[in-house]
């Protein structure tokens, strides 16, 4: 019953005068005035010569009009711009006579005062016309207003210039997405499971006591699936899903933020249980303490504020779960992560290799796949990708196939996608001569050479010298089969030989460099950097930490001020050019020991333009054996890592060259 009572006032207050109150009170001035003229009336001309009871109205001329002055039977008179009105009497009856004035006549206001007759005169303009004269500009500037103000309403959300309402900017909705729908992210959704056990039934844990978390933080790298986990919670659970942006609530309004906040909260408890998702929230949760001395901004501050009054504001029984997505865990302020609030964190990952296995069978679903498609191998060549990047992997491939006019998608379709994704688009039009051809076919296979015979190195998938992506005229394919979460110095330093070996091998074979190894110079001096800096892998600093790391999942962020001495980064400087010169020449050293093997992998990028990471070896394992030097091939780590791929890519080149025939 309380309920109708509450949909009746709604529609009641929703009614077209309280939803559109400038034209409301446009109808009412201009009732007011109508009433007021009816009131009052016309204070000049006849009427305010007493013609209420005129019987007729005659048309004379002047000359007429000026005879019965002279006869004595007009008695008032009113004068406008070009009519004139005369108040007379015959047998008995008023009449009004009315004429048109002569403009070049002198003689009628010194006739009408020989006879003493009243006079005076009146406006001809009728008086609706000069109350909407009067009313036009205002009307304007109304109607002006109120079209600027719908603009903005629909731009910034609800409520008069975006104050207030959020329910334009809250996506609300009950998802279909469940927990299978969500793949490789296996603890995530155990951490998150009992919120929806709670949601469901809200009364087994109130009885026990239990308190279950008002709101849960997910955390991770862009792209891991935080908003699909969101939804998929929801979905399980079959409850309303509030869904908004963090940065929704900022608008150059002070205070609009934190009523959109109450907006948005009252919305969820009317719906109760449901969830409340806010996306990107570090644009509202930053830290308070951010902006120092010179304070911080108020609008987010505020909106800040209310968003934890509001977690404060129901008790751990209400069935409101607030979940939150930020890849900036380390800016959000203190207060909001504190137990009651959100006082759990789930880390949404990017997957390991079985959890890309299982990524990719949710997203080839729906697509046609050829029997000759390998996940598995497909898993082990995108360690290192989140599940947002393998799905646009599997779309690729299958736009690929259907630009060929396929019939299905093929496992070559989805390895180019694969190099699509990690080197960028296949530049087949850039054509490079020979000269510049050979400078990046050594390059390149000095990249390899070193990868395969340095003990920490990232094995060989494929080496290319296609151009590919904005710069790259060749690309060597690292592809660790599964994600590394620790690097051990011995590892960070054959990253740096390998680095180094594209520019050595420029060197060596061609006897001049080029700037071909900007790139991989820059690469070089940032890990050594960071072994000073950040790791502790260096006498220069010791155990001591000179810069603090970054934003973990984002990778980057604003450069901190020094906070060491200028010795200190001369000491640094030196050690990073003593390390690199040290390591280019073991690096140069290498490749003339394998100057043989150098030749003989080039010889093949010439023929065929690519080769895959087995023949790599297989070529470096024979160079080996016929001059009887000690392998220095890792076969457990190269062990098939891209089993097979000599043969697909066997198979590319014949596609490929029907493909050409046929055009």
């Amino acid at each position: 019953m309380a309920q109708q009572d509450n949909n009746q006032n709604k529609n009641t207050n929703n009614n077209f005068f309280n939803q559109n109150p400038l034209i409301t009170f446009a109808i009412f001035s201009v009732v007011v005035i109508l009433i007021f003229k009816a009131l009052i009336g016309e204070q000049g001309g006849i009427s305010g010569m007493g013609s209420q009871n005129v019987s007729k109205t005659q048309e004379v001329s002047y000359s007429e009009l000026k005879e019965l002055i002279k006869n004595h039977t007009i008695s008032k008179v009113a004068i406008g711009q070009s009519y004139i009105k005369a108040l007379g009497e015959q047998n008995g009856q008023k009449i009004t006579y009315t004429t048109r004035k002569v403009a070049d006549d002198n003689t009628l206001v010194p006739l009408l005062d020989k006879e003493k007759v009243d006079y005076t005169g009146f406006s001809e303009s009728n008086w609706f016309t000069e109350m909407f004269g009067w009313l036009l500009p205002f009307l304007i500037i109304i109607a002006i207003w109120m079209f600027m103000a719908g603009r903005m309403q629909k731009n910034m959300g609800g409520g008069i210039l975006g104050m207030g309402n959020a329910k334009k900017l809250v996506n609300s909705e009950k998802p279909k997405t469940k927990f299978d729908d969500v793949a490789g992210a296996e603890e995530a959704k155990e951490e998150v499971h009992e919120i929806v056990d709670f949601l469901r039934f809200p009364e087994r844990y109130v009885e026990l006591g239990a308190k279950i978390p008002k709101g849960v933080l997910l955390v991770g790298s862009p792209g891991t699936g935080k908003t699909l986990l969101a939804k998929a919670v929801a979905g399980e659970a079959d409850v309303p899903f509030f869904s908004v942006s963090g940065s929704s609530f900022i608008e150059m309004f002070v205070g609009v933020g934190a009523a959109r906040v109450r907006d948005l909260f009252e919305q969820a408890k009317k719906d109760a249980p449901s969830i409340i998702f806010i996306d990107e929230i570090d644009a509202i949760g930053k830290s308070r303490a951010a902006g120092g001395m010179m304070g911080g901004n108020d609008e987010r501050e505020q909106t800040l504020n209310q968003l934890l009054a509001e977690m404060d504001g129901f008790s751990t029984d209400t069935p409101i779960i607030i979940l939150a997505a930020t890849n900036r865990p380390e800016v959000l302020d203190p207060a909001l992560l504190r137990p009651g609030r959100f006082d759990r964190q789930v880390l949404v990952d990017k997957p390991d290799y079985d959890g890309r296995i299982a990524i990719l069978k949710v997203h080839v679903k729906g697509i046609k796949i050829d029997e000759d498609v390998d996940l598995e191998e497909i898993a082990r060549l995108t360690a290192g990708l989140a599940g947002a990047d393998l799905a646009n992997i599997i779309n690729e491939a299958a736009l690929l196939a259907g630009r060929k006019n396929q019939k299905t998608v093929h496992q070559r379709d989805i390895r180019e996608s694969v190099e699509r994704a990690i080197a960028g688009l296949a530049k087949k039009s850039r054509r490079i001569d020979e000269k510049e051809k050979r400078i990046v076919a050594y390059h390149e296979s000095g990249h390899a050479l070193l990868a395969e015979t340095t003990k920490g190195a990232k094995k060989v998938s494929k080496v290319s010298i296609v151009p590919r992506g904005l710069a790259a005229l060749g690309y060597t394919l690292n592809t660790p089969e599964e994600n590394k979460y620790l690097a051990q110095k011995h590892e960070l330093l054959a990253e740096v030989d390998v680095l180094l070996g594209g520019r050595a091998a420029e060197e060596v074979f061609i006897g001049e460099i080029s700037t071909g190894a900007s790139n991989d110079l820059e690469r070089a001096t940032d890990i050594i950097k960071a072994m000073v800096q950040m790791y502790g892998m260096s006498e220069v600093a010791g155990l001591m930490v000179l810069e603090k790391q970054r934003s973990s999942f984002l990778g980057g962020g604003m450069t901190q001020a020094r906070e060491y001495s200028e010795q200190m980064a001369q000491e640094m400087d030196a050690f990073i050019k003593k390390t690199l010169e040290e390591h280019y020449v073991e690096v140069k050293a290498r490749l003339e020991e394998y100057r043989g093997a150098i030749e003989a992998i080039v010889a093949q990028l010439f023929e065929r333009e690519n080769i895959s990471g087995k023949e790599v070896r297989d070529i470096i394992r024979t160079f080996e054996e016929e001059h009887g030097i000690e392998s220095r091939l890792d076969e457990a780590a190269a062990e098939e890592a891209n089993r097979e791929v000599a043969e697909d890519m066997s198979q590319d080149t014949k596609h490929m060259t029907e493909e050409q025939n046929n055009e």
